[in-house]
């Protein structure tokens, strides 16, 4: 593994140096060979499962890597916290990719750092598999996302509510920069580091924008926000609901980092929340585009205080930006429900039949994910449309009736809907049916199969049909936990 790391030759302000804390006994529980071949890890190191493990653990420190914990604050549901950062991770460099890109190696629960807050650094084996398993879903399901190389278990106990089973994730991100870190050096005031903080993410994330041009400012929250409105499609495109919406867990870069309380939406409802912490429901299903709204505007108010004294004319500049978010979200959002219904296009005059399906859905208590895959098999089975005209009557009818309208191919708007709407997705009872074996026993007797069938959403495998069932009582009473 060849690290080429250049965070780390930015100012001390920005990190604390700080070596992983070694475990007692780390044993390699998952290690993704497709994502080690991406990143061009050496065969031989892969086939070492001893050295993989005391790597990806934290106990012994690769050649190359300079451990470290990230500085950020971030807004945690509204409270603005000034000092968060890393308390139980370590990046341990760059590497450059077979796509030529440039992607962090992170280990979570690998020990405490002066970010800890009295916390023990670690990380309970549940939290870690839940990790690996939505993290290689939402990357199959074509959502932007950070990744898991591998989950070593650390034979030590980590104590919750109860003693647990601990382990170590290795993630892997383009980048961990968050609107948190802008906010932490916006909040001290340190003007500098603010600079130094926006070229260097330019520079790493944004390329295509001049570093010297006036307008560079404006340019980069423009590709920020447009990141952010194509990454809360995806989620809200398979029924994904991330449940921590935080500044410090907002990537700049426009994918998913923290899979802490996350779940899938079984049945259609927009105010779905499944966080136990989100008691106000700030997170919900379908508030998710107001909050990632929200967060842009933390993010510009950081940016503002780069033009200097002139503010006033500053904020003439960045708050049309933030501002027009409503009306790109609205066109990218409508655009994207359109292709689920086979759709190539959509006008503003179709929004309300569009969201005449949600409110059916909603209304009927119908599971979100097979409800697309029923109007999608309805195209040419029979039993099929006859079941979906009892269940939505008119709309359906009409459904049919606009696809003939629009001179669209009936096969052609299968092939679209096919595309746009899984066949299975990481559905929340299998996953703790899994997360529950392993706190066990510390072994599962589907994960393979249930992982085999998530990194191929799209397609009809003999194994399929078992992970496609929804809940009983459509996680009605289902809650998550953040893990920490």
């Amino acid at each position: 593994m060849k690290f080429s790391n250049t965070y780390s030759q930015l100012a001390s302000a920005f990190y604390q140096r700080i070596d992983p804390t070694k475990v007692s006994d780390p044993q390699l529980l998952f290690w993704n060979k497709s994502l080690a071949k991406r990143l061009l890890i050496d065969e031989k190191l892969t086939l070492d499962l001893n050295l993989l493990s005391q790597y990806f653990s934290g106990n012994q420190i690769p050649d190359g890597a300079e451990p470290m914990a990230l500085a950020y604050s971030g807004h945690q549901f509204g409270h603005f916290n000034p000092q968060l950062g890393d308390g139980r991770a370590h990046l341990l460099g760059e590497v450059i990719a077979s796509d030529n890109r440039r992607y962090d190696i992170q280990l979570k629960g690998s020990g405490p750092t002066r970010f800890s807050r009295q916390g023990d650094g670690r990380c309970a084996i549940g939290p870690a598999v839940r990790e690996y398993i939505m993290s290689e879903a939402m990357f199959a399901l074509g959502v932007s996302t950070s990744r898991c190389l591998s989950v070593v278990t650390t034979g030590e106990a980590v104590y919750r509510e109860q003693p647990l089973a601990g382990a170590v994730v290795t993630r892997v991100a383009s980048s961990h920069i968050r609107v948190g870190t802008f906010q932490y050096f916006a909040a001290i005031g340190d003007i500098e580091s603010l600079e130094t903080l926006t070229h260097y993410t330019i520079e790493r994330h944004f390329p295509q924008i001049d570093i010297n041009a006036d307008d560079k400012i404006e340019q980069f929250l423009v590709c920020v926000i447009d990141k952010q409105i194509e990454l809360i499609i995806s989620w809200m495109r398979v029924g994904f609901i991330h449940g921590v919406m935080n500044t410090d867990n907002t990537a700049i870069s426009g994918e998913t980092i923290d899979f802490g309380p996350c779940a899938m939406m079984s049945n259609y409802h927009s105010g779905t929340v499944f966080s136990s912490i989100d008691k106000q429901g700030r997170y919900a299903f379908g508030n998710q585009p107001h909050i990632a709204q929200w967060n842009m505007a933390r993010l510009a108010e950081c940016l503002l205080l780069l033009f200097g004294s002139n503010q006033e004319k500053a904020l003439k500049k960045i708050e049309p930006i933030i501002i027009a978010f409503t009306e790109q979200f609205e066109s990218a959002y409508f655009t994207m429900l359109a292709n689920k219904l086979g759709f190539n296009e959509v006008d503003k005059k179709d929004h309300h039949f569009i969201n005449e399906l949600l409110d059916l859905m909603q209304k009927q208590e119908l599971d979100y994910t097979n409800t697309f895959i029923k109007l999608t098999h309805s195209l040419n089975d029979a039993d099929t449309q006859n079941n979906l005209k009892e269940q939505l009557g008119d709309w359906y009818n009409n459904w049919r009736k606009q696809l003939e309208d629009k001179s669209q191919n009936i096969q052609a708007a299968k092939k679209l809907m096919e595309q746009n709407n899984p066949l299975v997705i990481p559905r929340n009872h299998h996953i703790e049916t899994i997360l529950a074996e392993y706190e066990i026993s510390g072994k599962s007797t589907i994960i393979d199969r249930f992982l085999k069938v998530l990194r191929s959403p799209y397609k009809q495998l003999s194994e399929t049909n078992e992970f496609q069932d929804a809940p009983k009582d459509g996680d009605h009473h289902y809650r998550t936990f953040c893990g920490t």
